[in-house]
């Protein structure tokens, strides 16, 4: 099963958080997420366990738990719908409602009026 473990203390290493869920069996892998700029923490990750009765039993021990004077969020994680997910190229030429010219790419929108 796929955990999500939100509000983590930016400290936090991967083998401490691997440590916290191996109380309840075995851990197939652990992820903190990092900003790829900083490669500071974000602040959450996603711990992977084979088992999915001793990663209930995980979720539902370290839910509400505190790591380091934070009280963390761990629950199932649920894949997002494709639908959902966040394109960054969907906006050729950056105009988003504002004045002005949107960009080099932007022959049909340049008058500013937002269109998407």
């Amino acid at each position: 099963m796929n955990i999500f473990v939100g509000s983590l203390p930016f400290s936090i290493e991967e083998a401490d958080l691997r440590g916290y869920f191996e109380e309840y069996g075995a851990v197939d892998s652990v992820k903190i997420i990092s900003d790829k700029f900083t490669g500071r923490s974000k602040g959450f990750g996603f711990v992977e366990m084979p088992n999915d009765e001793e990663a209930q039993k995980a979720i539902d021990e370290l839910n509400g738990g505190s790591i380091d004077g934070r009280t963390i969020v761990v629950n199932k994680s649920e894949p997002k719908p494709e639908g959902e997910r966040r394109s960054f190229n969907n906006n050729r030429g950056g105009n988003t409602g504002g004045g002005g010219r949107g960009g080099y790419n932007d022959r049909d929108n340049n008058r500013g009026g937002g269109r998407f």
